[in-house]
């Protein structure tokens, strides 16, 4: 993931009748000692913690780096760090920051329409308890990356799109709320901040040993943990998701078999192929012309 990337969308009749719409959506890495807001924002969405803001739309901000504060008119300050995220609420004052020695990397989306509208009046989220631990996330992380994604390649019916994982966004959100899952095995909880990692990692080469320290947990005792509880060593695993993320760049994008190479961290287009080959049962490129004749439409694949 680039340092910044954010979209403001403007939105028509069509997303209006849809009754759920998303206003703004992005990714922000704020190092330690940097000034935040690191980027310009239009100015209704300027934020400082002395003066804080108020919004027009909902929004949703998940922390998966990194550790900072939020306080809002209806809510105490609190302390939020990777594994968190918190609710705005339309015409609510609030205000939140990273920690000047940690940074953060935060996740956001905004939304609003007469769906949403109907959706947030009811029990599900509270402005009096904006603040929700969801742990490391692997689903609520690729759904965020999924909607940048979409929007980064604005094709025809985007909008709608990014509606359908906005629902799923909240459906994780609420899921962490309704269970209130606490991991009281601090081993598990280790090798969940692992995988959770490797989801956050899978376009770059990734040192295991260097992953191992991070938890912190000796190599030979992560390595053992991690296939006792997925099953697969951590190389496979960060394998099995580049491979995944190969297929979705297959299905839904024109970059070519190079570039996919270059996006899921692989050494060489001729390694990639040939352990895409051997996963499948096809190449990248017979993969993706059998997917989209399936689907009854076929690009320019050159």
């Amino acid at each position: 993931m680039s340092k910044n990337f954010f979209k403001y969308l403007s939105v028509s009749p069509i997303e209006e009748k849809w009754g759920l719409y998303v206003t703004t959506v992005g990714y922000s890495k704020v190092d330690p000692d940097e000034n935040y807001p690191n980027e310009e924002h239009p100015q209704s969405h300027q934020l400082s913690w002395d003066r804080g803001r108020i919004l027009s739309d909902y929004y949703l901000v998940f922390i998966s780096k990194g550790r900072g504060n939020f306080s809002s008119a209806r809510s105490d300050t609190a302390s939020v760090q990777e594994g968190y995220c918190f609710f705005l609420f339309p015409g609510v004052w609030h205000r939140y920051k990273p920690d000047i020695i940690s940074g953060w990397e935060e996740y956001w989306v905004g939304y609003h329409g007469s769906f949403a509208d109907e959706l947030m009046k009811q029990d599900f989220f509270s402005s009096r308890q904006p603040v929700i631990e969801v742990g490391f996330n692997q689903e609520l992380l690729n759904f965020f990356n999924k909607m940048l994604e979409l929007v980064k390649q604005a094709l025809v019916g985007y909008p709608q799109q990014l509606s359908g994982l906005l629902l799923q966004v909240l459906g994780q959100v609420n899921n962490a709320i309704i269970t209130r899952q606490q991991n009281h095995d601090p081993v598990a909880k280790l090798i969940s901040k692992a995988r959770f990692l490797m989801h956050e990692s899978f376009g770059r080469t990734l040192n295991m040993e260097e992953l191992a320290r991070k938890l912190p947990m000796g190599y030979s005792a992560f390595r053992k943990n991690f296939k006792a509880i997925t099953g697969h060593s951590p190389h496979q695993y960060h394998q099995s998701l580049k491979l995944e993320r190969a297929k979705e760049l297959l299905e839904s994008t024109i970059l070519n078999i190079d570039e996919i190479a270059d996006q899921t961290g692989f050494e060489s287009i001729y390694y990639f192929s040939k352990l895409f080959k051997q996963k499948t049962g096809l190449s990248p490129r017979h993969y993706r012309i059998r997917f989209l004749k399936q689907g009854g439409e076929l690009v320019n694949l050159s």
